[in-house]
């Protein structure tokens, strides 16, 4: 139990160092907002590129920040049910949840993610407006690396719930989902 544990934090590491990489981009994002509003308001000038620019950052760091979110259980839920339920039945839904539902659906997102990403390169394609920026892959490859993220921080989750239902008492303490879900947890 302990080496999942070992293999939980390690993951839920680098997560969390790609999300606080990844959130640095909404430095740029309000950098290039401040730019293309203060050309347009006092200059006259619009950017495509500027425009399109800021939903690539925006993407950026959505998908960036989707694991360590996940991670740091910084994600809606349904609090108005889940917060009766004990610390072990929370558990069981995290497990059934994450295996069931969110990893597949990563897994389906990778797949098709990634053929995404290589027809992008294949067709150099870049935006439909003359304007626009090129390499429309660049932005494209962040969604297969947001969703590998978020499949780590569920597969980190998922070994840290195995660990707080399955292990002994002292090994379950140590779990990440018993800090996040103390005064259950100590009861």
């Amino acid at each position: 139990m302990r080496r999942l544990l070992m293999v939980a934090r390690r993951l839920e590491r680098l997560t969390t160092f790609v999300g606080r990489l990844g959130a640095w981009a909404i430095i740029m994002l309000m950098l290039v907002i401040i730019t293309d509003v203060t050309l347009r308001r006092w200059f006259v000038i619009g950017s495509t590129k500027l425009q399109e620019l800021e939903w690539h950052l925006h993407g950026a760091l959505f998908l960036l920040c989707l694991g360590w979110a996940y991670s740091r259980n910084a994600h809606v839920r349904i609090e108005l049910l889940s917060e009766r339920f004990s610390a072990r039945t929370r558990a069981w839904l995290e497990l059934t949840g994450c295996l069931l539902f969110l990893l597949p659906y990563v897994v389906a997102i990778l797949s098709f993610g990634v053929d995404y990403v290589a027809y992008s390169v294949a067709y150099n394609e870049a935006s439909a407006s003359p304007t626009g920026l090129p390499n429309r892959w660049i932005i494209k490859a962040f969604i297969p690396l947001g969703f590998a993220m978020l499949g780590l921080a569920a597969l980190s989750r998922v070994l840290n719930a195995i660990v707080f239902l399955f292990g002994t008492t002292e090994d379950a303490a140590r779990s990440t989902f018993a800090r996040s879900h103390a005064p259950e947890a100590q009861s």
